[in-house]
């Protein structure tokens, strides 16, 4: 078995141990909040919202991460047609599976990692700990319900780490 093999073989495997998606309870309640919590529609309806009431340094940061949330998706869906790693097996999350088949990286993980280096960089200081606690759990919720494999939200992680620390230096 080649080394690459071992991996993928690995990642399956922890991956699986973390799925909650055929399991019934609270803890896949919380799960599936959590990872819809990071869809960019609900990011996109509340930074509308932030820009309508908010105040100029509110509107502007809602810009910013907006316009985050654009460039990560380009990114990331480029990557995704590039690499072309299946989804995880299962049932939930239809409507990902549908719409967007490959898992690497996760696109989840991306945007809520670079929102969280945005909002740590350029927001009022609770936004940046709100999003450091939030970014994980997403994250993690995404491998839970078997949309991901663990690989796939390090490698989005990592992804949106970079996006934002770019993004800081454009935007500043």
């Amino acid at each position: 078995m080649t080394m690459r093999a071992r991996l993928l073989e690995a990642d399956s495997r922890y991956s699986q141990h973390l799925r909650y998606a055929e399991k019934p309870g609270p803890l896949r309640r919380v799960a599936i909040f959590l990872a819809h919590s990071g869809d960019s529609w609900f990011w996109g309806l509340g930074l509308l919202l932030a820009w309508a009431v908010g105040s100029f340094p509110t509107r502007q940061l809602a810009v910013q991460l907006v316009a985050g949330i654009a460039i990560t998706a380009v990114i990331v869906l480029a990557l995704k047609r590039l690499i072309r790693r299946a989804r995880p097996e299962g049932d939930w999350g239809s409507l990902y599976r549908r719409t967007d088949p490959h898992s690497f990286p996760s696109g989840h993980a991306a945007r809520m990692t670079m929102l969280w280096v945005l909002g740590a960089a350029l927001g009022p200081p609770w936004l940046g700990w709100l999003l450091l606690a939030w970014a994980p759990l997403v994250a993690l919720a995404r491998v839970a319900m078997g949309v991901h494999y663990l690989s796939d939200v390090i490698g989005g992680g990592l992804l949106g780490i970079v996006i934002g620390v770019a993004l800081v230096s454009v935007f500043r």
